[in-house]
C-alpha cells in the first residue's frame, strides 16, 4: 500500500510538523506502508496550465505522478483568510478530474483559532468530492494554542492523529478488498 502525506503550504511550520507526526505514527503502527511525505515547501512547483499531469516535468511532474500512483492521501494544510493555500489549489488543478477516483483521502488542518474550523466541510470536501476522493469522514483540526516550539503538545491531538492514520489505513485496505471482489466478477 502506497500513502502520499501532503504538507500544503510552502510557509510557516505547524502544517509540516503535524504531517511529520502524522508519517511518524504511520510507519510506528503500520512499518509495511510505503509512506512519502510531500513538503510542498521544498518543491518547485509550477502552475497549472490545463496539460495533462503525465506532461509536467521536474518536481511537478514528480509530485503528480506520485499522488496519482498512491493508493491513500493524507492531505495536510493550514488554513489562511478563512481559505487553503493557493499552493494546494494548485496541486489539485494540476492532476485530473477523476484523480481521486478509488483513493481515500484524509484531511489534517492547521489553524489560528477554531473559527476556521469549517473551511475543511465547506471548501475542501467539496473539492476532493468533485475529484471522487473516498474521503475520510473525520479529520483532525489543530489549533495554534496546540503547538509550542515546532512540537504538538496537545495529547487529544496526537490521539486524533494516530486515529486519523488507523482509519486512513483501514478505509485503504476495505476499498482495496471491494474492488478486488468486483474485479474477480468478471472472467477476463
Amino acid at each position: 500500500m502506497k500513502i502520499v502525506g501532503i504538507a500544503g503550504s510552502i510557509v510557516g511550520s505547524k502544517t509540516k510538523t503535524a504531517m511529520e507526526y502524522t508519517v511518524k505514527a504511520m510507519n510506528e503502527k503500520y512499518p509495511n506502508v510505503d509512506v512519502t511525505l510531500i513538503d510542498l515547501a521544498e518543491y518547485n512547483v509550477q502552475f497549472s496550465d490545463g496539460r495533462n499531469y503525465l506532461e509536467y516535468e521536474g518536481d511537478t511532474g514528480y509530485i503528480t505522478k506520485t499522488i496519482m500512483e498512491a493508493d491513500a492521501v493524507i492531505m495536510g494544510t493550514p488554513v489562511f483568510q478563512a481559505s487553503i493555500p493557493a499552493t494546494l489549489k494548485n496541486i489539485f488543478d494540476l492532476l485530473p478530474q477523476n484523480a481521486f477516483r478509488d483513493k481515500v483521502v484524509s484531511l489534517l488542518v492547521t489553524a489560528g483559532s477554531a473559527k476556521h474550523y469549517l473551511i475543511p466541510e465547506q471548501q475542501i470536501k467539496p473539492i476532493l468530492a468533485y475529484m471522487k476522493a473516498q474521503i475520510v469522514q473525520t479529520y483532525v483540526f489543530i489549533e495554534e494554542k496546540d503547538f509550542n516550539r515546532k512540537e504538538i503538545t496537545n495529547e487529544d491531538v496526537k490521539f486524533r492523529i494516530e486515529r486519523l492514520v488507523e482509519d486512513t489505513v483501514v478505509l485503504t485496505e476495505t476499498y482495496k478488498k471491494i474492488q478486488e471482489e468486483k474485479d474477480a466478477e468478471y472472467d477476463f
